[in-house]
């Protein structure tokens, strides 16, 4: 009981240990019994599942401010709304992903699950490098939110969100390599197959697993928007990882409610551009003002002002449309 109570990181391992162990119910709850097979999730079920995954990542920031504080609790929020509204932009890509390797939609949500296991892992090793760079060099804060400043007036210029996954380096140097199967084997990563070449059985990746590395990678693009932003509003190693997973833990559930919506979200790429402008300069802005940083209660209003904001303009503005095809 006694190494409950060490200090791992600024926090006491048994927060870690909680959150850890809510996090793994949820991926036992949804792998073991929401989703054990494979099945087509509607957008009514999407939009149920991502209320449940917002209010859990909701509660725990309640569940942070009684036992560290408000502080803490209002940076874990706005950096739960930030990067649940850059994980809202991941979708689009994801969904260009699943379109070039005509995944059906009854696979899609394993792939995005074990694609969550990845991020997990992956997301603590750049938010644990992240911690101890900044911890020993302060000064890459500034790095990071002038970065984010000139990332999001890009966006606000970007053509759009698509991409050419045809002409991609990496599915081209995973084709080349792999011995890829020229179709789908029901929700199988690998199968073994008659070579028609040879006329041997042979282990074949089929297109599922290019999809889920691919899934993989654009996270992992992502990550280098989404965690010098976090960064910005706190530097906590459990605030930032925390607020990270919980804001990814719904992606899949949201993904499939979205990636029928997705021509409704006109305006949301200037919402996001707004909020990483917005996140990166608030900075300077306090190093200008003389404090110590912009107040979290501020920031969070401003974050979800921009949000709000982009999502209604684009509902108003695209009102009269017809739903995507699945």
């Amino acid at each position: 009981m006694h190494l409950l109570h060490l200090d791992l990181l600024g926090t006491p391992a048994w927060m870690w240990a909680v959150f850890l162990s809510l996090v793994l119910s949820l991926l036992a709850l949804d792998l073991g019994i929401l989703h054990k097979g494979s099945k087509e999730i509607g957008i009514g079920e999407s939009l149920l599942l991502s209320a449940f995954y917002i209010s859990v990542g909701v509660a725990f920031g309640g569940w942070v401010w009684y036992q560290l504080g408000q502080q803490p609790a209002l940076e874990y929020l706005t950096g739960f709304v930030v990067e649940k509204s850059l994980a809202m932009d991941n979708i689009f890509i994801i969904a260009t992903i699943f379109s070039f390797f005509a995944i059906p939609r009854q696979y899609q949500h394993r792939v995005l699950l074990y694609g969550i296991l990845g991020v997990i892992v992956l997301r603590g090793i750049m938010i644990a490098g992240g911690a101890a760079i900044v911890e020993n060099f302060h000064w890459v804060l500034y790095i990071f939110a002038g970065f984010l400043v000139i990332t999001g007036i890009r966006m606000l210029f970007s053509s759009g969100h698509g991409s050419d996954l045809a002409g991609n380096a990496v599915v081209k140097f995973l084709r080349r390599h792999l011995p890829v199967s020229d179709r789908l084997h029901g929700d199988s990563f690998i199968v073994r197959e008659t070579d028609i070449k040879t006329g041997r059985l042979r282990t074949f990746v089929t297109p599922l697993l290019l999809a889920l590395i691919m899934v993989e990678l654009a996270d992992l693009v992502f990550a280098v928007d989404s965690i010098p932003a976090i960064f910005a509003i706190t530097t906590d190693p459990f605030i930032v990882y925390t607020s990270n997973i919980f804001a990814i833990l719904g992606l899949r559930a949201l993904y499939f409610a979205l990636a029928a919506l997705v021509h409704r979200f006109a305006y949301l790429k200037y919402a996001l551009a707004g909020v990483l402008i917005f996140v990166g300069s608030k900075i300077f802005v306090a190093d200008m003002l003389g404090i110590a940083k912009i107040p979290p209660a501020l920031s969070l209003g401003v974050t979800i002002m921009l949000l709000a904001a982009g999502i209604l303009g684009s509902m108003w503005a695209t009102r009269k449309e017809k739903p995507a095809e699945a």
